[in-house]
Order: C-alpha cells, then structure tokens, then sequence
C-alpha cells in the first residue's frame, strides 16, 4: 500500500486547526439544525479512527510483551550462566 503518513497527519492536523478556528464563536443552537448531519458524521468517523489507534496499540504492546518473553526467555536457558563456563566449573 502506498500512503503517505506524514502527508495524512499533516492534513489532519491542519484541518482540526481550520476546525476549532471555525467553530470558535459558534453556540451549540448554531449547529444543531444546519451542522447537524456532517458533525455525527465527523463523530463517527473519529470513532472509527478511535477504534482502528486502540487495535493497532493493542497489536504494538502485544509484539513487544511476545519480544519481551522472548528475550528473558533467552537469557534465563542457562547459556551465560558461571557454571557453563570451563574455569567456573569445580
């Protein structure tokens, strides 16, 4: 797949700037009629983005607690243990 992360974010970024500017001056009774439909639409798109940043941090602290086992799993097989070595050996 072929996307651009660092171009995504800064259109997110630059959008909710533009977002919170626009809606600076504006009181809720403003947006409930003429607003309404694109703003649940706003809501459930970042519910999904929500969503989709929870399963992939999710995912990230999953991989990390398997490398973490893995690497004390590593260190604890006896490999560098003193005993292993010919001058600790009695």
């Amino acid at each position: 797949m072929n996307f651009d992360l660092r171009a995504s974010n800064a259109r997110k970024s630059r959008c909710l700037y533009e977002l919170n500017r626009a809606i600076k001056n504006i009181t809720a009774e403003d947006l409930v009629d003429e607003h309404k439909e694109g703003l649940l639409r706003l809501r459930g798109k970042l519910e999904r983005n929500e969503a989709a940043l929870l399963a992939h941090l999710s995912a990230v602290s999953e991989v990390a607690n398997l490398m973490k086992n893995a690497i004390q799993h590593a260190e604890a097989d006896g490999t560098y243990s003193a005993g292993e070595f010919g001058w600790a050996k009695s």
